[in-house]
């Protein structure tokens, strides 16, 4: 007996430090798989409390924790919220496998989206492999419901989101509200051009936001910058179909709002409603300013240039917001519409437009297209069609 004892113990010492080894490499790679904490992966059962369980034992580990959804599954999920702060010092999110959406009739009351993350500091999420689907066609049919955006992020900075997949979302597709110093790369969006207000990506009260080579095809603007935006780069994007690439709408209900320092590069515009557009409403005050729009090709696109300043009303009033400092430079393409370059600017006017290097005609080959230019001061070299700004104060 005594021999075996010793036999016994013999073993124990060598077994027990490879399994302290074990446990120190699940340790050090800090990894929470939602499967894990019971999420089931067959897109029929509830995963939601499951990914809140595991989000809360990432964000409260430290050090550089990932939370995984896992390939081979798709995981219905029917709202989340993913809040900070964290503990850890960086959070990292790995979506490999399927997230889908509930039906109209099985969404929770009271829950506008399906994953909502607040307040978390050096996020990063990679996509690579995965994707989430809205299953919005259930409620674009109802226009006044209160439809669900699927991704959204606020007060969340330094944030890196890549290759992240969504398809048909009830409404905006990605919501980003007052976050800094963002990139979000390699995204696609994907929804029909007559799904009803199914915004690509929307950005309010951000700063030093980057969208870079990206696809967004949707029922609505591909990108809108609303207010208290700035710092906004967007580049390589192809846009289409879908309302073009906006600045707004500001100003509505008389309200005072700000964008500036929005540079839109390199971009490809397919079979859009607009394509460059600034919308303001009358009556609203503050500004949009320092806004560059440059090397944008266009195809069949039925607003190719336009700012508009009685958004949302045919009636202009005696005040609005002020527009200035607009570049659009080294536009090329086709105009489904005849008039290709549009300023309709109100009261007190637009201000310091640039339109240079410009080469817009019609689809219909043979056919005319026209600028037409109200209450716009500025300059206009190497523009085609062909325009004329009368620089002349607007007295308000």
């Amino acid at each position: 007996m005594q021999r075996l004892i010793i036999i016994f113990l013999l073993i124990l010492g060598f077994v027990s430090p490879c399994l302290c080894v074990r446990s120190t490499v699940i340790k050090e790679k800090n990894t929470y798989n939602v499967i894990d904490y019971g999420a089931h992966g067959d897109g029929k059962s509830d995963d939601s409390r499951a990914f809140e369980s595991a989000w809360k034992d990432t964000c409260g580990t430290k050090g550089t924790p990932t939370l995984i959804i896992p390939q081979k599954g798709a995981f219905l999920l029917k709202g989340i919220a993913l809040n900070g702060p964290c503990i850890a010092t960086k959070v990292n999110i790995k979506l490999q496998g399927k997230i889908v959406a509930p039906s109209k009739d099985e969404w929770v009351k009271g829950r506008s989206n399906l994953i909502e993350i607040t307040n978390v500091t050096n996020l990063s999420i990679d996509g690579s492999g995965g994707s989430i689907d809205g299953y919005g066609s259930s409620w674009w049919q109802c226009q006044p419901c209160g439809r669900p955006t699927i991704l959204r992020f606020k007060f969340c900075n330094d944030l890196s989101v890549t290759h992240v997949t969504i398809t048909n979302s009830p409404k905006a597709h990605i919501r980003i509200n007052n976050c800094e110093n963002a990139t979000f790369s390699n995204i696609s969006i994907d929804s029909p051009g007559n799904s009803y207000n199914t915004d690509g990506i929307d950005i309010f009260a951000s700063k030093h936001i980057l969208i870079e080579d990206s696809t967004i095809q949707c029922g609505d603007d591909c990108i809108a910058i609303s207010d208290g935006s700035s710092y906004i780069n967007a580049t390589r994007i192809a846009c289409g179909p879908g309302h073009g690439i906006s600045i707004g709408s500001l100003g509505r209900d008389g309200s005072f709002e700000t964008v500036s320092e929005v540079y839109v590069k390199n971009c490809n515009l397919t079979n859009t409603t607009n394509g460059a557009r600034i919308k303001t409403a009358p009556g609203g005050s503050g500004y949009a300013r320092q806004i560059t729009f440059e090397d944008i090709r266009l195809m069949n696109v039925m607003n190719p240039i336009i700012i508009d300043q009685t958004y949302g009303s045919k009636i202009s009033k005696d005040k609005g917001l002020n527009v200035s400092d607009v570049t659009f430079r080294g536009f090329r393409g086709t105009s489904a519409s005849d008039e290709a370059i549009t300023l309709n600017c109100g009261l007190p006017g637009c201000s310091n437009i640039v339109l240079d290097d410009i080469d817009i005609v019609s689809s219909e080959p043979g056919k005319r297209v026209s600028c037409s230019c109200n209450n716009a001061r500025g300059r206009v070299t190497s523009t085609d069609p062909k325009c004329s700004f009368s620089n002349k104060r607007i007295n308000v």
